[in-house]
């Protein structure tokens, strides 16, 4: 009777510790894509939008290095890139991961994100309007045929 009930005490135990074992694995899993979503996933993204922007560096574009230098590409290199900068056009060469912006490339997304944007804007105005002169084309006509009776 005794060993029967150590059986029982003792199987219970090892099927305890291997459910606790799996839920402690399984909450580790979970957190590891929690993080891969929310931190590794996204830096990944950038840095390849990054590595986009300096691979199409033309000459002529203002950009921003990593030090916060602004200035114009005059020339551009396989791995470094050379910038005009200041009153008296001071030449700086930099690598080209230093280049952190490209001030025109962004002010052209953000001119053509506005003109995406303000056209269906545009155009629900304009419809707005001649709803008015309808509107207003209509009531003229009503009070109009009003006073004739």
């Amino acid at each position: 009777m005794s060993t029967a009930l150590i059986t029982l005490l003792t199987s219970d135990t090892s099927t305890t510790t291997t459910t606790m074992g799996w839920s402690s694995i399984i909450w580790m899993v979970v957190i590891l894509v929690a993080f891969y979503f929310i931190l590794i996933r996204p830096q990944r993204k950038k840095d390849k939008q990054d590595a986009e922007m300096r691979k199409n560096l033309q000459l002529g574009d203002e950009v921003v290095t990593a030090g916060g230098i602004v200035g114009i590409i005059c020339k551009i290199e396989e791995e470094t890139v050379v910038i005009e900068t200041g009153g008296d056009r001071s030449r700086l060469r930099v690598r080209r991961w230093a280049i952190s912006q490209n001030l025109d490339a962004e002010k052209e997304a953000a001119a053509a994100k506005n003109s995406k944007s303000a056209s269906p804007a545009k155009d629900k105005k304009k419809d707005k309007k001649s709803d008015k002169q309808e509107d207003s084309k209509s009531e003229s006509t009503a009070s109009e045929s009003e006073t004739k009776k």
